[in-house]
């Protein structure tokens, strides 16, 4: 009998989203990629739909009929190591080239973002002064260039808010040392600040602020994360399980455990409970934003 691996499905999930596409972009279907590698119609869904781990060679081959370039080929193929894991640590520049975002597939395939941020803005909510800044400061030795294109990579992002079909719906719980913080400068942080009132205004989002009065809370044990959630599907059930993200200095933890899940969405209710309502955020950030101005 097979015993299948646990842990997270993330890497599987992300693998057969990108192989996916790569065959559809050849606008070839399923029965007929099927016929060329010798697999059977069932083995290539399970692979486009996550169910089932992959080797580095087979990705290989399917890369290559699908005419995919050198370096998104090398890409996967580090995924698909990453298929047969227990867990998934995910460390940058080691078995998945730097620059192989899984999270940002992730984020653009979700419904509803629930985001806890201790020190910085989240990336999706970024201005691209704001962002420019932290992108400098953490690659001090990158040349304008590539600062550039991870800035325009980062303000790519931001659309998914205010698409005109299924805007994703996004909570957020931000502690007041954001506000605080002058991230660029007075003038980059006014701006960053009138942009966070901004968004707030939207009806798919909810943008709410854990003041320093609030104390201890459990934000400030579990540090940033987001939950992930994914549309239903046509039974009702969620095409793909909620997942948690949690970014780190040498590398990125996904988890989608129910329990793990769980835990991370009981942290985040009773993190929210801590926060202002939503008048009373806007209003703290609006005054940040004047302070910074005077």
């Amino acid at each position: 009998m097979s015993v299948e691996v646990t842990g997270s499905t993330v890497p599987r999930r992300q693998l057969g989203r990108y192989l996916r596409e790569l065959r559809n972009r050849q606008r070839m279907t399923i029965r007929a990629a099927a016929e060329q590698l010798e697999w059977s119609e069932a083995k290539m869904w399970r692979i486009e739909t996550g169910q089932t781990s992959l080797r580095s060679f087979d990705v290989e081959v399917m890369c290559r009929i699908y005419g995919a370039p050198a370096d998104l080929t090398e890409a996967l193929m580090g995924l698909a190591k990453e298929t047969k894991a227990r867990g998934w640590w995910q460390a940058y520049g080691d078995v998945i080239p730097e620059g192989f975002d899984v999270y940002i597939g992730l984020e653009e395939a979700a419904s509803q973002l629930s985001w806890y941020e201790q020190e910085l803005v989240p990336g999706i909510l970024q201005t691209e002064g704001y962002a420019r800044t932290l992108i400098e400061a953490d690659n001090p030795d990158m040349g304008e260039q590539e600062i550039s294109r991870r800035v325009h990579v980062r303000m790519a992002r931001q659309p998914l808010i205010r698409r005109a079909t299924a805007p994703v719906q996004l909570q957020v719980a931000l502690n007041e040392a954001i506000l605080r913080r002058p991230v660029g400068g007075p003038q980059v942080m006014a701006g960053q600040l009138d942009q966070l009132v901004q968004v707030s205004g939207l009806p798919n989002v909810s943008l709410r602020v854990a003041p320093f009065s609030a104390g201890v809370h459990p934000g400030v044990m579990s540090g940033p994360f987001v939950i992930l959630r994914f549309p239903a599907g046509g039974d009702g059930r969620d095409t793909e399980p909620a997942t948690v993200y949690k970014d780190g200095f040498t590398g990125a933890l996904y988890l989608d455990k129910p329990q793990e899940v769980e835990r991370y969405a009981r942290a985040f209710g009773s993190i929210q409970a801590a926060c202002l309502d939503h008048d009373a955020s806007r209003s703290l950030i609006r005054q940040a934003a004047e302070e910074l101005r005077t």
